[in-house]
């Protein structure tokens, strides 16, 4: 592998928002510095209450604590969805969405006002957003656990929740998007629920950093083999880059890609995940299955959240919503056209990557 290949350039809108951040905000991760970079980030990362995000009532938000795997504490679900749908007595399709932050940070408030806005109101859906514990203090299978407790309590309750469970989207960005391929996997084996699609968001799946992009970006962007490095051994402790680690625990180790929903596979060209996002919507393809994937050129690791303008954003954001309107459509019916505003720039302020 040659290490000294050039990178992929950046987007010129993207790359000035990279040229703006302070020298604090590219420091990598390190064991050494984790503590204190979990510390500022749960201080920096918005955690909006659910006040907030009723927003004067345009939706309605509860936030539920339901069991947890076995051993474990209860799960917190925040559940949202546009005010007044329930009037309409039909279930809603769910989107149950995992939070980025490298395993090691985020919450499960801090993504609701976007995906509300862009999702939940146009596409008339109900999103549980699930509060699963970190790493290093909860180690692999502990996280990954939490999610699949949560998603089988509210398909138990989808009658209750107001939910179809026939039309179940999980989905997730970066660490999120890699929880959600592997609750996909996880909830296949053991014949679990089946959800309808999967959103894979520059989705983090493995753990061995021995990708070409890997080295490619080394150094660059936002997020590099060092931080991944340290997010990895933080989960996964002595069994990081174990030959026998199960793909529950990172993805990209299945050798079987059968029997998954359809999955929606992006990342961006300029970010060390691009190989072994490429690898797995490829894997989907070779094992006859169905995915949908898009490689953002000059995009790094999380631009959306960082660039909320720029025009690669609106790009991508608008790509993800066409796909998850022709996925939730019924069956037999025609997706209809999404209102003017409904993915408009979000007016939010740039976020953190993950």
């Amino acid at each position: 592998m040659d290490h000294r290949a050039p990178a992929p350039p950046f987007d010129p809108e993207l790359s000035l928002v990279l040229a703006g951040l302070s020298e604090r905000a590219r420091e990598p991760i390190t064991p050494h510095n984790l503590a204190d970079r979990q510390r500022r980030d749960a201080a920096a990362r918005p955690r909006p209450t659910a006040e907030d995000l009723r927003a004067d009532g345009r939706f309605e938000v509860a936030e539920l604590r339901v069991p947890g795997p076995a051993d474990g504490p209860d799960v917190t679900l925040v559940s949202a969805r546009p005010a007044g749908l329930a009037e309409s007595g039909r279930p809603l399709p769910l989107l149950y969405y995992l939070h980025g932050g490298a395993m090691i940070m985020g919450n499960a408030w801090s993504v609701l006002p976007r995906i509300l806005r862009e999702w939940a109101l146009p596409l008339e859906l109900a999103v549980l957003s699930a509060e699963y514990r970190l790493a290093p203090t909860t180690p692999y299978p502990g996280p990954l656990e939490d999610c699949y407790a949560g998603l089988v309590w509210a398909i138990e309750h989808a009658h209750d929740l107001g939910i179809d469970p026939d039309r179940v989207v999980i989905g997730g960005k970066s660490a999120g998007g890699g929880l959600a391929a592997a609750l996909a996997l996880l909830s296949r084996d053991r014949g679990g629920p089946r959800a309808l699609g999967q959103l894979l968001l520059c989705p983090m799946l493995d753990d061995r950093d021995e990708t070409f992009s890997s080295h490619q970006m080394s150094g660059l962007g936002v997020w590099d083999r060092t931080s991944n490095a340290t997010a990895w051994a933080a989960l996964l402790g002595d069994r990081h880059g174990a030959a026998d680690l199960p793909p529950y625990a990172a993805p990209s180790r299945a050798t079987d890609l059968s029997g998954l929903p359809p999955a929606y596979v992006d990342v961006g060209s300029a970010e060390m995940f691009r190989d072994e996002a490429v690898a797995y919507a490829n894997g989907i393809w070779q094992a006859g299955g169905q995915a949908e994937l898009h490689v953002w050129p000059g995009a790094f690791h999380g631009f959306d959240g960082m660039a909320p303008h720029a025009a690669l954003t609106r790009d991508a954001r608008d790509t993800r919503t066409r796909w998850l309107r022709r996925l939730l459509a019924p069956p037999g019916t025609e997706s209809r056209p999404a209102p003017p505003s409904a993915t408009a720039p979000a007016p939010d302020r740039p976020t953190q990557p993950n």
